[in-house]
């Protein structure tokens, strides 16, 4: 095991990281479009109204207890694109969260801050996507400092002058730290976090880092695709939960798969989240992620007055967005970084621009899968094949990083040792 995922705990990667502001299940969508914007992993986590009972203190059963789920710019895109919602915009914007997240208690877990790194990474290998912290005074990082291992136990920090056993605490999950925990007070720790700190410990992780993904085993072949002539709105009848992505795949004479995008929680993150569920309930998946321009002439696309939710003042001030109507067209959506128009279909290469899915090859190293999703604030990446640039191999996120470096390496031999 990398000595680093002993010597470190949670705390670390927490200092100087922002209170956790609570979002509750009773706020509207067009709250929650606002909150995903400035979230991580384009992902909110929700909650239910603490109950109000006079002087009983919360504890951390109660607490997980009213974490609801974590709402992504894919859930409120298809949330929007139901045929009730596009008639009726301005409903749609007041509906509660409550209708449109997905109930996952387990997605959420609390945790102390002395809790050992290598115990968060296994919490998150499960599927667990946020660690609840405690915010903490006097917090410096550098664990190592202030935390002991006695017999394969990670240990409550002691007097070790005292020479006291009874200060001993065989919890090796939890562990007090000399900092003082502040009541009520909570920041949120990412699977984003982790990689960002793992990016910045590559010399400790070594040989990992310049390994393959493929040599690592951490290409998973089990991946969502979509057909690009289906509906796109077929991507969201059965959402994968991680990664929240669905490829949009042209299916190729050998039984290959091509790539040429995908719908995923990412890349919806800080679009216009109304032209985004116009587009999702009445193209194709091809179209949706390639883009329609104004004057596509493979079907006839109705003028769509929209208002973009995102990044409007009037929003931000109880507003329901500017009024000024606008024609539909895929930079509505944000997908396109260029005014060029090409009609679908043709010279489509030329005019991918954001809806371009992220890539990389099965032998492209670990560390440069992790930078690139750090670099694009992306939850995975597309893997395809060493010779080919669009046919598709697989999907590395998080889980599967996560599983790659916390993977037992097998000893090298030495020279008294046979290899055979």
């Amino acid at each position: 095991m990398v000595s680093v995922f002993l010597y470190h705990v949670v705390g670390d990667l927490t200092v100087g990281k922002p209170e956790m502001v609570e979002f509750l299940e009773t706020e509207t969508v067009e709250s929650a479009i606002r909150a995903i914007g400035e979230s991580t992993e384009g992902g909110i986590a929700v909650w239910k109204k603490r109950s109000q009972h006079g002087g009983v203190i919360e504890n951390g059963e109660m607490r997980q207890q009213r974490f609801v789920g974590i709402l992504n710019s894919l859930d409120i895109v298809a949330f929007l694109a139901k045929r009730e919602y596009l008639e009726d915009r301005d409903n749609a914007m007041k509906t509660p969260v409550s209708q449109v997240v997905v109930p996952n208690n387990f997605l959420l877990r609390q945790v102390d801050p002395g809790t050992r790194l290598i115990d968060a990474l296994e919490m998150m290998k499960q599927g667990v996507k946020r660690l609840l912290v405690p915010k903490s005074l006097g917090w410096k990082g550098m664990s190592k400092r202030f935390s002991i291992l006695y017999n394969g136990k990670w240990l409550k920090n002691i007097d070790t002058s005292t020479g006291s056993s009874n200060n001993l605490n065989a919890n090796s999950n939890r562990t007090s730290s000399s900092a003082t925990i502040i009541r009520d007070k909570f920041c949120c720790l990412s699977r984003e976090d982790v990689i960002r700190f793992l990016i910045g410990c590559l010399g400790a992780l070594a040989p990992l880092p310049l390994s393959s993904i493929s040599s690592l085993g951490a290409i998973n072949p089990n991946y969502y695709s979509i057909e690009a002539s289906l509906p796109a709105i077929e991507a969201t009848r059965k959402l994968p939960e991680d990664p929240t992505a669905v490829a949009v795949v042209e299916h190729l004479p050998d039984g290959r798969y091509k790539i040429i995008g995908d719908i995923s929680a990412t890349k919806l993150w800080k679009c216009d989240y109304l032209a985004a569920a116009w587009a999702l309930a009445n193209l194709s998946a091809g179209q949706f992620v390639m883009g329609v321009e104004d004057d596509v002439t493979l079907r006839s696309l109705p003028d769509f007055a929209v208002n973009s939710a995102v990044g409007n003042n009037n929003l931000a001030n109880g507003g329901g967005g500017s009024t000024r109507p606008k024609k539909f067209s895929s930079r509505s959506i944000g997908f396109f970084s260029n005014a060029t128009s090409h009609s679908f279909g043709v010279s489509r290469s030329m005019y991918r621009g954001r809806s371009a899915p992220l890539t990389c090859k099965v032998t492209s190293s670990l560390a440069a899968v992790m930078a690139q999703m750090l670099s694009h604030r992306a939850t995975h990446v597309w893997v395809t094949e060493d010779e080919s640039d669009d046919l598709l191999v697989g999907v590395v996120g998080y889980t599967d990083i996560l599983v790659a470096v916390t993977k037992q390496q097998p000893a090298a031999p030495t020279s008294c040792q046979s290899i055979l």
